[in-house]
């Protein structure tokens, strides 16, 4: 995870706008093309103000400063998020607000994390934990592209062990739930949420590593695994797609476990 000092390259103008709403002082300096000049003049009024570097240059200037030429004819070099673990504090103020969580344990495509974290923008779910391990794709240049300015609307947040973490929310009043394939003792997203509000309570999911799932121990910490049913003639579902349904049924719940 990329610490307060570094910097990374924002790629497409819904990414490099979303940031400059958010936080416009974290924009270094902005790089574009001919033709996305256009539609950048407020982006450039405010760096020019500031004294920062704003340029157009040419399409393989941008792939270089990039590493993409998915690069959408712009790129703002820009202060890299920074994410914590969640402390106590955190945690009381969470299961208070009854706010759900989404777990990402070993994530490691950094395409299926921007995926993740767009659907999440999209969805309202504000908080994402990710798993301080080697397989975990961090919000690079890459998943930052296909969020396309949704990791400007989502809190970070770090886990070095997820299952003590995973305990400590359901200590403080959270339904742990990690997303398994169809497993014996496994519950539909209909059936947890059914559970979930009848206790009252906000969900923290777990989705898990792209080939493996979710770790045993991860798994073993969760108060419940949940599947999504399907027609059997695939195994499983991309782990992007089974977030957007998993979270918009966790949505669900949790608004009904407000009123």
């Amino acid at each position: 995870m990329p610490s307060a000092d570094k910097t990374i390259a924002l790629c497409g103008l819904a990414a490099v706008r979303a940031r400059f709403r958010k936080n416009p002082a974290s924009i270094r300096r902005l790089y574009f093309d001919q033709p996305t000049s256009r539609h950048i003049g407020i982006l450039c009024k405010a760096l020019a103000a500031a004294r920062k570097t704003y340029r157009c240059v040419a399409p393989a200037e941008l792939e270089k400063l990039s590493g993409s030429i998915h690069h959408g004819g712009i790129v703002a070099v820009a202060d890299a998020p920074v994410a914590a673990e969640p402390a106590e504090t955190d945690i009381a103020a969470w299961a208070a607000a009854k706010t759900p969580l989404l777990l990402l344990d070993r994530v490691g495509n950094a395409h299926n994390l921007g995926a993740i974290v767009r659907t999440a923008a999209f969805l309202g779910l504000t908080e994402i934990i990710l798993t301080r391990h080697p397989e975990s794709a961090p919000p690079s240049a890459a998943a930052h592209r296909v969020a396309e300015g949704g990791f400007e609307h989502v809190n970070l947040w770090l886990a070095s062990e997820p299952p003590a973490l995973l305990r400590r929310l359901a200590a403080a009043g959270h339904t742990t739930a990690a997303a398994v394939a169809q497993a014996p003792g496994s519950v539909t997203p209909e059936q947890l949420g059914q559970a979930a509000a009848a206790a009252r309570a906000p969900v923290a999911l777990v989705l898990g590593n792209e080939e493996r799932g979710p770790s045993p121990e991860t798994v073993a910490a969760c108060g419940a695994r949940v599947h999504i049913r399907g027609s059997g003639k695939v195994e499983s579902l991309n782990v992007s797609a089974a977030a957007a349904i998993l979270i918009h049924a966790l949505l669900a719940r949790n608004a009904a476990n407000r009123r």
